[in-house]
């Protein structure tokens, strides 16, 4: 009689066991289904950039060699599998980061007349040489892209500890923005 009240509990130990396992089984399943249907529609994770062949090693040059979108321009290109080179080389192409300013325009003002609220516009000028095709060959003409980024700021004058952190916070994802848009551009160049 004790075996008999033992054996149905281990009976239902068993095929808990067994859903808990079929159950993961149905779940890996379902993974891997939902994993290779998103490959194949060409789904691929933000920031993830496929360059063409003649864009895997670049030389990366600017104005400001130590400025902050020159420096996300290469982690970017850098996590993406891209080989940067250290030296110009004529055979490789060039990304040549002409400029990047801060411009800002009045959009409201308080009562008293100061200045409630600006836009910030973040103009980048950059340039991506093809190299040539041998030592004798001239590099080809360069292709020019501009673009321009825009943010709202309120600015309040009672809080300016706090409104200079958020504005460099707004200042840095800005640059973010545009290092991922010059990837973004170069993923549409096709030769």
């Amino acid at each position: 009689m004790q075996q008999g009240s033992t054996y149905p509990v281990i009976q239902c130990r068993s095929s808990r066991v067994q859903r808990g396992t079929t159950k993961q089984w149905r779940t890996l399943f379902l993974t891997m289904v939902l994993t290779s249907v998103l490959s194949a529609c060409g789904f691929h994770l933000r920031g993830d950039y496929l360059l063409s062949d003649e864009l895997q090693t670049l030389y990366v040059s600017s104005s400001d060699v130590h400025g902050e979108l020159t420096r996300l321009v290469k982690q970017h290109l850098s996590r993406n599998q891209v080989k940067v080179l250290k030296v110009k080389n004529n055979q490789v192409p060039e990304l040549r980061i002409m400029s990047d300013k801060l411009d800002r325009r009045t959009l409201s003002v308080f009562e008293n007349g100061q200045v409630a609220e600006y836009e910030l516009i973040y103009a980048v000028h950059y340039q991506l040489r093809f190299g040539a095709n041998n030592e004798h060959e001239q590099r080809k003409e360069p292709q020019d892209f501009r673009f321009e980024l825009y943010r709202d700021y309120q600015d309040d004058p009672n809080f300016a500890l706090a409104k200079s952190r958020e504005l460099s916070l707004l200042l840095s994802e800005m640059r973010k923005s545009a290092a991922d848009k010059i990837l973004r551009d170069m993923a549409r160049i096709q030769r």
